[in-house]
């Protein structure tokens, strides 16, 4: 999962942003502005968002731009309309957002940057309302938060989410998971589906719907 690293002194920016790139499928650590190194060193981020809505510290730019340069990371600003100007001095800023910020746009404008750095791959990883699949990590996040899926859980999730909208047969399920030699019955699934279910579902969050006599439906959802 990509990681967005958030720079800043202002908690009440801070929460706000992590909760809506969290929300977007993203991993989003906060950090303050004087352990930055020590935090890129040991968990190493694919993004850089530096809040600059305040002020813009030379000493703080000149250490992050140096942080960027050594490990090619791309680096985001939130700064203040009145602040502008001042970003002709950091050329090395891959771009920026105005504060107050509008979500959608800070989410289309982090997404850029990852997919532009090469670190996001579309076909590695599903994304539906809060709900992300790392098809080469097999980790299942929810709103950021890490989905703990058995085996069985996660093939059927991924095989459903693939094919968003297709209804499968229990049948069907029973022998693209487990095989067509599997003696097990329909109840097999539904345990299964269940359980899946409990652990990427709640009231906020549908993903998968049963389609009565026949079987089950991944819901077609918005993927960025």
């Amino acid at each position: 999962m990509e990681r967005v690293l958030i720079i800043s002194q202002d908690a009440e920016i801070t929460d706000s942003m992590q909760r809506e790139i969290s929300h977007s499928g993203y991993d989003c650590v906060i950090v303050p502005m004087d352990d930055v190194q020590t935090v890129i060193n040991r968990q190493p981020p694919h993004l850089i968002l530096v809040d600059s809505s305040r002020q813009l510290d030379t000493s703080v730019w000149e250490s992050i731009l140096d942080l960027k340069k050594q490990k090619k990371l791309p680096v985001m600003a939130l700064i203040a309309a009145e602040n502008i100007a001042g970003l002709d001095d950091y050329p090395e800023i891959d771009d920026f957002i105005i504060y107050p910020y509008d979500e959608t746009e800070l989410f289309q404008r982090v997404k850029r940057l990852l997919l532009k750095n090469g670190e996001s791959n579309s076909d590695e990883i599903i994304r539906c309302d809060g709900l992300t699949i790392d098809l080469v990590t097999c980790e299942v996040t929810v709103d950021g938060k890490k989905a703990d899926l058995t085996y069985k859980e996660y093939e059927l999730l991924k095989l459903m989410s693939g094919h968003r909208g297709r209804v499968f047969t229990r049948e069907a399920l029973l022998d693209k998971i487990w095989g067509y030699d599997y003696y097990g019955g329909d109840r097999t699934v539904d345990v299964h589906m269940r359980r899946l279910r409990s652990k990427i579902e709640d009231a906020s969050h549908t993903y998968i719907e049963t389609v009565r006599n026949i079987g089950y439906r991944f819901i077609k959802g918005d993927q960025p």
